[in-house]
């Protein structure tokens, strides 16, 4: 159903993306060095490809149907990532409009004098009124996960709901990460707005049932976020043996093309039909008889903590 033939044209413009975010991370590096250089900060990058590449525009801040954002002000950085539920296409309906407003809300709020980093829900909660009280209806449904850094107390905190995420890497060791939300296989939580007479067979979870957690980061740890594109075709240990091999790096060159590599590994493996892959063991496990990986958009939003 998709070619998995890329033509160099295709490869050369989604790569090119991810360029264009490491310039705006090396000045982000340059304006957060220069305040306090004991206070920590991210060097963040990202890279990511639509499930299909003949069929999807390349938009800033998109991926097909995924989103996401970074941001800093003077006193935190933060990402995020969503994932626009497909199905909706059935119904003529844009998967990606819903992420990309939650995104570009919560990226925006971040800079209001309001904004707490110590609450990320609050992030999702906000954007998620603010598209309900949109006069011509964003319509769909979306997974989000937001992740900000305090640089106040070295605290990281987060709200994820639904089955995007973070993994946080330290010494070799997965010393924190999100747990996936289900309601059953393959149906997570998600952010909603139903067309008019649909709200009884749409699935619809506040902001508040968002798991959200925080803990104290150091020097050198690295941090993943992601949408499942990723999580659902890379097995944890090809993660971790790709995370630990840039923590404590700074230079967001080699953060970029790990980033670049990581998204090209789950675009690849999300096509390979022999892959026993995490999503097929998942299927395996709810007696699905599955084999292969889970065609999808990939996202990854890559950073280090620098002390």
């Amino acid at each position: 159903m998709h070619s998995l033939g890329w033509s160099s044209k295709l490869i050369s413009r989604a790569l090119r993306s991810g360029f264009s975010a490491l310039l705006e991370t090396t000045t982000n590096v340059t304006s957060n060095n220069g305040g306090s250089k004991s206070r920590p900060h991210f060097i963040s990058v990202v890279c990511g490809f639509p499930k299909d590449f003949l069929t999807s525009k390349y938009k800033p801040g998109k991926y097909g149907e995924d989103s996401w954002f970074k941001t800093s002000t003077s006193n935190a950085d933060v990402l995020g990532v969503a994932d626009g539920v497909g199905g909706w296409r059935s119904y003529g309906i844009d998967p990606g409009e819903f992420s990309s407003f939650l995104m570009k809300t919560c990226e925006r709020l971040v800079h209001c004098v309001n904004f707490n980093p110590q609450r990320p829900v609050n992030l999702l909660a906000y954007s998620y009124c603010e598209l309900l009280e949109q006069k011509k209806p964003i319509l769909g449904s979306s997974t989000a996960c937001v992740l900000v850094l305090n640089r106040e107390n070295s605290t990281v905190y987060t709200a994820n709901i639904g089955d995007s995420g973070f993994m946080v890497v330290r010494r070799g060791e997965i010393v924190h990460k999100s747990e996936e939300q289900q309601h059953y296989f393959n149906t997570p939580f998600q952010l909603s707005l139903p067309p008019p007479g649909h709200d009884h067979n749409v699935l619809s979870d506040s902001p508040d049932s968002a798991d959200t957690l925080s803990f104290p980061v150091k020097d050198g740890d690295v941090i993943l976020v992601a949408t499942d594109g990723v999580f659902d075709n890379v097995p944890e240990k090809l993660l971790l043996d790709m995370l630990k091999e840039v923590e404590g790096v700074t230079d967001p060159v080699k953060l970029q093309m790990t980033a670049n590599s990581l998204a090209l590994m789950a675009r690849s493996l999300s096509f390979d039909s022999d892959f026993m892959s995490p999503f097929a063991i998942n299927a395996r496990r709810n007696n699905i008889n599955a084999t292969g990986g889970k065609p999808d958009d990939i996202t990854v939003v890559l950073a280090t903590v620098a002390i």
